[in-house]
């Protein structure tokens, strides 16, 4: 028997207890600490298993965003383009328009100048006309009456009253 003062151990009782505890200790081992350490070991894989997922998953995503961005910015560069083209094509037309426009309007004053050449040429036509018959008409009405100088140059005068009465 050992004696420490207060605490007196025996031999056998410490033998005893030593066994039990080695004993329980393999117990503990064999039966808890197996299935314990399994469960440990599924519960590793598995987080290491949603680790890997949630690492595949955000790869995945940003792979996504990426080709969402570059299809983005294709669409934004072909909405560009369309504008751009649209413009272009406005543009274009409104020029086409102003050109046929001004195409027109040369066409109407060479057409106005033109008959308005016709009508002056035409009525130049008919004074010449209207003076010949009316040259004629004085003409005989001088022979008619042979008159003194006075009467004759009152023939005239009438004539040429009668005359812008008629233009």
């Amino acid at each position: 028997m050992l004696d420490f003062g207060a605490v007196s151990l025996e031999w056998g009782t410490l033998l005893t207890q030593a066994i039990v505890f080695l004993l329980l200790l393999l117990l503990v081992r064999k039966l808890a600490m197996g299935p314990i350490v399994g469960i440990m070991e599924k519960r590793r894989q598995h987080i290491e298993s949603q680790i890997s997922s949630a690492e595949k998953n955000r790869t995945e995503a940003e792979a996504l965003l990426a080709e969402q961005r570059r299809v983005l910015d294709e669409a934004r560069a072909e909405s560009k383009a369309i504008i751009d083209r649209a413009a272009k094509q406005a543009s274009d037309e409104a020029t086409k328009i102003v050109t046929e426009a001004q195409a027109a309007s040369e066409r109407m004053k060479a057409e106005a100048s033109a008959e308005l050449a016709r009508e002056v040429e035409k009525a130049k036509l008919e004074l010449r006309e209207q003076m010949t018959s009316l040259s004629v008409l004085l003409a005989s009405k001088i022979i008619e009456k042979e008159l003194d100088e006075t009467a004759q140059k009152s023939t005239v005068d009438k004539f040429l009253a009668q005359v812008g009465d008629r233009l």
